[in-house]
């Protein structure tokens, strides 16, 4: 269902090009005047920085870690945080016979539930001390 959605907002996004306004894109119109032959290019569609996971989304991520660090300074803590598929919540939610891999939404969910519970812990209990500002980003395998 996931893959059919996203492939729902890509079509959404290429058939709505002009409208995204993708002429301005200054990176794509200097690569057009260089090379000078659009049968090179082929048919681009440009993700806007709203596509998840798209280069501009990324990017627009990264201009805003660095300025937090331009304004708060550097980070005083990295804290690396794995899934365990034999977390007791997960488990709970297995019948017999089944494994955590069986239910493939099972895992991010729980996951979700502990970071959040973990940022609530360093943001509102300060176990660390006051907050300036806080980033974190979620990597899957």
């Amino acid at each position: 269902m996931y893959a059919k959605i996203e492939a729902e907002g890509l079509r959404f996004i290429r058939m709505k090009q002009k409208k995204l306004r993708v002429e301005n894109y200054v990176h794509l119109r200097d690569a057009m005047n260089n090379d000078g032959d659009a049968a090179n290019v082929g048919q681009l569609v440009i993700l806007p920085s709203s596509f998840i996971d798209g280069p501009h989304y990324m990017h627009e991520r990264t201009q805003d870690a660095m300025t937090y660090v331009q304004n708060c300074s550097c980070p005083d803590l990295f804290i690396t945080f794995t899934c365990n598929p034999a977390w007791v919540e997960v488990a709970n939610e297995l019948m017999l016979g089944q494994k955590p891999q069986d239910w493939h939404d099972l895992l991010p969910r729980v996951f979700r539930q502990k970071v959040k519970a973990l940022m609530n812990l360093i943001n509102k209990g300060k176990i660390f001390g006051a907050i300036q500002c806080y980033m974190y980003t979620t990597e899957w395998q």
